[in-house]
């Protein structure tokens, strides 16, 4: 495996100390915070109207959703309609050059934003036509593998040419070696995306070739690309010019639980068509930013990444994608359902860019029950302060479907591409609210989105979850926490409310992707004892939405 999700283990906890040398280090920068924030739009003032219609017709071309959004909260019948016609008419356009995916998307916006039957009618039409040539998504019962030994002959090796590196002055060839399976006769694969990330790397200088291997057949290499890849759930999908012998089923993860028998089938350290089993030791591990992945016991070393893990009925139920190589045993890999989820946009070609709001939240539980995605922070001039989302309110439902969990949101929002508009229904004091909500495309760093669009006071609630006040006009970097997030970073460092803090530095590692900030604070839980100390927050986190 590789050593990003190492990485990716120690940025999901947060809290990193420095101690008062690095904090000297920082005190030698200046601090900045942004000149201006965006405020929501008065739509009762006749200038913020007419500047916004001027706004909403420059959208209208290149990004006629957001337009057509725009529109419905500025609630003009006018524009509204306008906009709509537009947007219909660059989906029959989409439709006579058959592309569904993009038609699926403006269809489902007219759905949404003006609840268009005949939009209704195209959307199901094309849905159903689109959704029959995907591959993975229908049983192929003639090509279901019968016993262990056929499952293994539905994996394949994926081997990457990256040419030669020289190491101690001696060259060698630069092989990275992962796993795959079939999921259609077609010949289409499944992998991960970090097997495959240089061969789709826009930064790399020197073209890399790709290959799979078939078990029965080690020696031959057939050639192989990339169709789509999602770097953010570690998610390829492969094709080749070959029609296997068997493919393998996807399962239901969701039915698994602690304990169940799974196996896991791939090529450790070379050793092609390798069997492991074990059970599921978790079901909710958080390492990677939209979702939670499994934990299981079953064996798995480098080059086992991109391989099925089976049940005893042998369906996949997830896909093998990390190991933490010091330490025997934690193993851990992505359930099938984001698979499932993914797979119409996999298969649209090229890469994934997954969605947001532009805000920041949790599951919000009452007495251990789940009760929906709880609002802790929304971004000035990001789609959620758009739609008039504030912090406290509650979605309970996305595009009719309901949200109990921050992971039951992120599920909606993974099967449409940005740029889409749904519906949606939130709590407000107690009172329902509908609204609509546009997904905007997810920046690779929210962390520095937020930094660069929002003063400090309220920026911190993501990024180390406490929300500021200024304590002197004096001195500008100043403050006194009004509260806390609970199980935040602050939080996990015993920051409490009214503790008062002096801002050192912020500073952006887009290497390691962690933002660190330097403080000095005085903690009442410490007998208001000043401390130099320094805190990170990783770039992204499941809690972005």
């Amino acid at each position: 495996m590789k050593a990003r999700y190492q990485k990716s283990v120690s940025c999901f906890s947060k809290i990193i100390l420095f101690g008062f040398v690095l904090s000297l280090f920082f005190s030698c920068k200046s601090f900045k915070q942004p000149s201006e924030i965006q405020k929501p739009l008065d739509y009762t003032n006749e200038d913020v109207i007419q500047n916004e219609i001027k706004n909403i017709r420059e959208l209208q071309e290149k990004e006629s959703t957001k337009a057509l959004f725009r529109a419905c909260l500025l609630n003009d019948s006018t524009i509204i309609k306008e906009c709509a016609d537009i947007v219909e008419a660059q989906a029959q356009k989409a439709i006579d050059e058959k592309d569904y995916p993009l038609a699926l998307r403006l269809y489902k916006s007219l759905v949404s934003a003006v609840q268009s039957e005949q939009a209704q009618s195209k959307y199901n039409q094309y849905y159903s036509v689109y959704n029959k040539d995907i591959p993975g998504l229908c049983v192929d019962e003639e090509k279901l593998p019968k016993t262990i030994s056929d499952c293994i002959n539905a994996t394949v090796t994926v081997w990457v040419d990256q040419g030669y590196k020289v190491e101690n002055g001696a060259g060698y060839a630069d092989i990275v070696i992962g796993s795959g399976f079939f999921i259609d006769r077609r010949g289409y694969i499944v992998t991960n995306h970090h097997v495959i990330s240089e061969v789709v790397n826009p930064k790399r200088k020197t073209t890399c070739k790709l290959f799979i291997k078939l078990p029965s057949d080690m020696e031959k290499k057939i050639p192989a690309k990339v169709v789509g890849y999602d770097s953010v759930m570690d998610l390829a999908l492969l094709k080749v010019d070959y029609e296997p012998d068997f493919v393998l089923a996807l399962g239901s993860s969701s039915e698994l639980e602690v304990g169940d028998k799974i196996s896991a089938i791939g090529t450790p350290i070379g050793l092609e068509g390798t069997l492991t089993s074990g059970i599921i030791s978790s079901t909710s591990r958080t390492l990677i930013t939209m979702g939670k992945v499994f934990q299981i016991d079953a064996a798995v070393n480098s080059g086992n990444s991109g391989g099925p893990l089976i049940d005893s009925n042998r369906t996949v139920q997830a896909i093998v994608f990390a190991g933490m190589l010091q330490y025997q045993g934690l193993n851990f890999a992505i359930p099938v359902e984001y698979l499932k989820l993914e797979l119409p946009l996999l298969y649209r070609g090229d890469e994934f860019k997954h969605s947001w709001l532009g805000a920041f939240g949790h599951t919000k539980r009452v007495q251990n029950n789940s009760q929906g995605l709880e609002v802790q922070y929304v971004m000035p001039g990001g789609s959620a302060s758009y739609t008039g989302l504030k912090i406290d309110d509650v979605i309970i439902n996305a595009d009719d479907c309901p949200i109990s969990t921050l992971e039951d949101f992120h599920n909606v929002c993974m099967k449409y591409e940005s740029g889409t508009i749904i519906t949606c229904t939130y709590l407000r004091y107690g009172q329902q609210k509908q609204g609509l909500l546009y997904l905007d495309k997810r920046p690779a760093a929210p962390v520095k989105e937020v930094y660069a669009s929002d003063f400090v006071d309220d920026a911190f609630i993501p990024i180390l979850g406490i929300k500021m006040v200024r304590s002197s006009t004096i001195n500008k970097k100043s403050y006194k926490i009004d509260y806390v997030l609970e199980g935040s970073i602050a939080d996990q460092n015993g920051f409490s409310e009214n503790d008062n803090l002096e801002l050192i530095d912020i500073s952006f590692d887009d290497k390691n992707e962690i933002c660190y900030v330097a403080l000095s604070i005085e903690r009442r839980k410490k007998g208001l004892l000043n401390f130099q100390m320094g805190l990170a927050s990783s770039y992204d986190s499941p809690n972005y939405f």
